[in-house]
């Protein structure tokens, strides 16, 4: 099969999975409930994405997603409620808005080597949390933010949209990483984290590519904030804490660091385990420092290591189910592929 035709069958089997999932949501089989989890799980998922491409295959560890995250959430919101833009319009603002903070950040300190960056970027979360709080005419202040407009007033079709926009978005951010991982960029940024010294030597622009990584990684973080606000019409800074941060670490961890598939499972598993544990109050905050914890001892390299730390791959399942076979060259590359 060519490899137009397995992009067309690709895309099709996914947008046939996204239209069942929706109609499920639709009918009520997926119940209000469970889409709502579902849909949060989303969120995450797609801010861990972010996180990773910057933690997980270029190597520099960032400690500050919730930032971005509150930046893109409280942007989207101001330029829905203040300037009276579309959500869709104020959804991307809000992005735009996290990655400008990004290349702000990666800027000064990714010239450097070491671990500033992780440093500065926990500073960063911090500053936007109390800056939330100390600008009450524009965030709401302590007491968080209001009647921010969802994606739409109807109660039947709300949950049913929401799921919708946030997994249409969710796949698209998984195909722009993986084409982005799979081309020639995808592999400077992967040379840097096996190794900083050589790649340079190798004449790759190291500053470059870790400025383009981590601006782009702070704008799907910032994407996954600016569909949280619509989603949820609050805001509050308690929602942007560290705990947040480590939440999405955790996620990209347990997963496999530098493992596209690996974060998409364990943000849904781990979002779902949080709703199932609720039942422990606060003290379901410690199950996830000691599943780091456990994962760190016993399967450092997370849950898809157990696989050899491969990608799902569509294609391939496509082609394993026609019973076709691969050439050589078509499985390098198609390796890491997730579609």
């Amino acid at each position: 099969m060519s490899k137009k035709t397995n992009t067309i069958v690709s895309t099709l089997i996914v947008a046939a999975v996204l239209l069942i999932l929706n109609l499920l949501v639709m009918l009520r089989v997926i119940g209000e409930y469970t889409s709502q989890v579902l849909t949060i799980a989303g969120i995450n998922v797609i801010i861990a994405l972010g996180l990773n491409l910057i933690s997980g295959f270029t190597g520099q560890l960032a400690l500050g997603h919730a930032g971005f995250m509150a930046v893109g959430a409280y942007t989207t919101a101001a330029l829905v409620m203040k300037v009276n833009l579309p959500i869709s319009v104020a959804v991307f603002g809000g992005a735009l808005m996290a990655a400008f903070f990004g290349f702000l950040i990666g800027l000064p300190t990714l010239r450097l080597r070491g671990d500033y960056l992780a440093i500065v970027t926990l500073g960063f979360g911090e500053i936007i949390r109390v800056l939330m709080i100390n600008l009450p005419e524009l965030t709401g202040g302590p007491a968080g933010l209001k009647g921010i407009p969802t994606f739409t007033t109807d109660f039947y079709w709300r949950p049913v949209l929401s799921f919708a926009l946030v997994y249409l978005t969710m796949t698209l951010v998984v195909v722009l990483l993986n084409n982005l991982l799979s081309s020639s960029h995808g592999a400077a940024i992967i040379s840097i984290r096996e190794d900083e010294i050589a790649a340079n030597a190798m004449g790759i622009n190291v500053f470059y590519y870790k400025l383009y990584a981590f601006t782009l990684s702070a704008f799907i973080g910032g994407l996954g904030g600016a569909l949280y606000a619509p989603f949820f019409g609050y805001l509050s800074p308690n929602m942007f804490n560290f705990q947040k941060s480590v939440e999405f670490l955790i996620i990209v961890v347990l997963g496999g660091m530098g493992n596209l598939t690996g974060t998409v499972v364990a943000g849904i598993g781990l979002t779902y385990l949080q709703e199932i544990l609720r039942f422990l109050k606060d003290y379901r905050l410690v199950i996830y420092p000691i599943i780091l914890i456990i994962v760190m001892i016993f399967q450092p390299s997370g849950i898809m290591g157990l696989f050899g730390n491969k990608e799902f791959s569509l294609t391939r399942l496509v082609n394993s189910l026609l019973g076709k076979q691969e050439s050589g060259e078509e499985s390098a590359e198609k390796a890491g592929e997730v579609q």
